[in-house]
């Protein structure tokens, strides 16, 4: 997994409460076990008037010109602000490997779904909870003032848009995996030599509970 220190890029405003999983990437496309490819698929319903068709090759599907993701400067964006709740529903990792693929790092929100937020920081992506009134300037930001690069700074726990600074909190130990560049299993993985060891001594110790 690619090490999270800071990261620089556009936002894009998804101004809305409650978008689920199943919006963030369709059922239909859950297929794939692959971390890529996902991208193009990202919020399907909406951003093409044949949402869904998953026979037709993306080249030739006739996108939504009124979705936010097919407008420019947006569709170069890489930093999501949206309401409460963003990633509620189902447990889909895919839909964080669609965000992903697509070429978001950041999501900004209210508040998110548990097991959506989890899956952000075991895929390399970070989500930050924020206050409803700095989500709001932030979504003016993304409106009046598309062009302009916003930093997220993870080792500062600072967001940075202008003369403007915001700073914002992420738990220890999820802060030190991404910027590390580790998931939960790359994480544990660094004991392995440990473990190994204590399976050793106790296998000594009590022979009994290794018998067939």
């Amino acid at each position: 997994m690619e090490p999270f220190t800071q990261h620089t890029g556009t936002l894009v405003p998804f101004d809305r409460d409650n978008v689920d999983t199943d919006a963030i990437l369709p059922k239909q496309y859950l297929k794939m076990l692959e971390k890529t490819g996902f991208g193009d698929f990202l919020f399907d319903d909406e951003r093409y008037l044949d949402p869904g068709d998953v026979d037709t090759p993306i080249a030739e599907r006739r996108a939504n010109p009124e979705f936010i993701l097919n407008r420019s400067p947006y569709c170069l964006a890489t930093i999501l602000v949206a309401g409460a709740n963003f990633g509620c529903g189902s447990s889909r990792e895919h839909a964080v490997w669609a965000l992903r693929d697509f070429g978001v790092r950041v999501v900004l929100a209210k508040s998110f779904g548990d097991i959506f937020f989890n899956n952000c920081f075991n895929n390399g992506l970070l989500p930050v909870i924020l206050d409803d009134a700095v989500i709001d300037e932030l979504m003016d930001f993304a409106q009046t003032s598309p062009d302009r690069e916003v930093t997220v700074d993870l080792e500062a726990f600072e967001i940075r848009a202008g003369e403007r600074t915001w700073a914002f909190v992420v738990d220890r130990g999820r802060r030190e995996n991404l910027l590390s560049g580790l998931d939960e299993i790359g994480r544990t993985l660094e004991y392995a030599e440990s473990v190994r060891q204590y399976e050793t001594n106790r296998q000594k110790l009590e022979p009994w509970l290794f018998q067939d």
